[in-house]
């Protein structure tokens, strides 16, 4: 991921976080006719999240949703109006620690989807710790303990979370984050966002409407990123990360008088797969993918299908394309993988059919073929252009591969 993308990841929740710090003052504000929002504008949120989680099947925001509604329901119940009492302060130190260190553990698990046996035991966790929230508000002593500072005068004095609230916040942040910069997930990220928002809610549970518009930041958070992750599932290739081909017939359709198409295949790809298994044949693609990405020239590469890939180059010629395309396949040819042993193959007969790929004891290569071709008089349509580009990858197969046709 460029630092671009980075960036522009991070631009929703930082957008929504900042979004809800300047209408904080303004909430007391409003007009008659919009005072319901003071009331339900946060609940109207978390249902609209809790719908989309569900009719997206993502398991992992439906319960961050149920747990931030637990939340808000807790404090509209024992914090809003009276925050002294034992059982009030006991609920509140278990939200500062629960709440983050659940979302964090959300990032953690795989997505299992909504109404099933996963879904059913994560929501008994959830059960099981609001009995012990329960148990806990009745012990005067631990919830005293509880609210100590950990060191000093505390990890942050001026905020009314409590220490053990603060290390868990950081934690379940700093987990979320870690997720997120491996997996790349938005879903990831917005668990990282929603435990921000709910600690900006625990930091103002004192003035008026901040801990429900908080919370109701967390749950948008949340909903924004699943929308995200399923227009990703929709428009990109889970294996390779490129964009996929759905995303290339939709640019193709935008597209000026001038572009140039190259198809991009494998050579020898089952062949490879027979070889040196499945396991193996898919870092290949994803070798190749990764090449493919840094292309030159403007040109943008997408997963066609298979081992079979596209890279367009908008408002460039053909004779324009083809010397970054020859790169692309020099660059391809020289890039050698190391093998472990156990991808040594196992079948003697097949390792010994091997075309198309060099290798020494511990190490493979692969080669591709390219053909290319532009948008001209004569190829007016986009599928024209494919057709054409498609048919020069075949004359490539048949000159020995390893070659670039157009």
């Amino acid at each position: 991921m460029t630092s671009t993308r980075i960036w522009l990841s991070l631009a929703v929740p930082i957008a929504i976080l900042g979004l809800a710090c300047v209408l904080l003052p303004m909430v007391p504000a409003l007009p008659q006719s919009l005072a319901g929002l003071q009331t339900y504008g946060s609940a109207m949120v978390l249902a609209v999240g809790g719908a989309v989680s569900l009719a997206f099947r993502r398991g992992r925001v439906l319960l961050g949703i149920v747990l931030l509604t637990v939340a808000y329901a807790a404090y509209l119940t024992l914090l809003l109006d009276d925050s002294r009492s034992t059982l009030a302060r006991a609920v509140f130190i278990a939200l500062c620690v629960l709440v983050p260190l659940n979302l964090s553990m959300l990032s953690l698990v795989r997505e299992r989807g909504t109404f099933n046996l996963h879904g059913l035991q994560r929501c008994g966790v959830l059960v099981v710790q609001i009995a012990l929230v329960a148990w806990f508000s009745a012990q005067p002593g631990l919830v005293d303990q509880a609210h100590s500072p950990l060191v000093g005068r505390g990890l942050a004095p001026g905020s009314p979370i409590p220490d053990a609230g603060i290390a868990a916040i950081a934690g379940g942040g700093i987990i979320c984050l870690a997720m997120w910069w491996r997996t790349r997930s938005p879903v990831d990220l917005g668990l990282a966002g929603a435990v921000a928002a709910f600690a900006a809610a625990a930091h103002g549970v004192a003035t008026p409407h901040a801990f429900a518009l908080f919370v109701g930041a967390a749950a948008l958070i949340l909903t924004v990123a699943v929308l995200q992750d399923s227009f990703r599932m929709a428009f990109r290739d889970g294996l390779t990360g490129l964009p996929s081909r759905r995303a290339l017939e939709e640019r193709l359709a935008g597209l000026a008088r001038t572009y140039t198409v190259a198809m991009v295949d494998v050579d020898h790809f089952k062949n490879f797969n027979d070889t040196y298994g499945h396991d193996l044949g898919d870092q290949v693609l994803k070798m190749v993918a990764g090449r493919l990405a840094h292309v030159g020239g403007g040109g943008t590469a997408y997963r066609y299908g298979g081992e079979e890939f596209t890279v367009l180059f908008p408002s460039r010629t053909l004779g324009e394309a083809l010397p970054h395309v020859e790169a692309l396949r020099k660059e391809i040819a020289g890039y050698t993988m190391s093998l472990r042993a156990s991808d040594r193959p196992v079948k003697t007969k097949s390792g010994r059919k091997r075309r198309g790929t060099r290798r020494t004891a511990d190490t493979v290569s692969v080669t591709v073929s390219i053909g290319i071709a532009e948008r001209n008089a004569r190829l007016v349509t986009p599928a024209a252009v494919i057709g054409a580009a498609d048919r020069a990858l075949y004359r490539a197969k048949n000159k020995g591969r390893n070659q670039v046709s157009r």
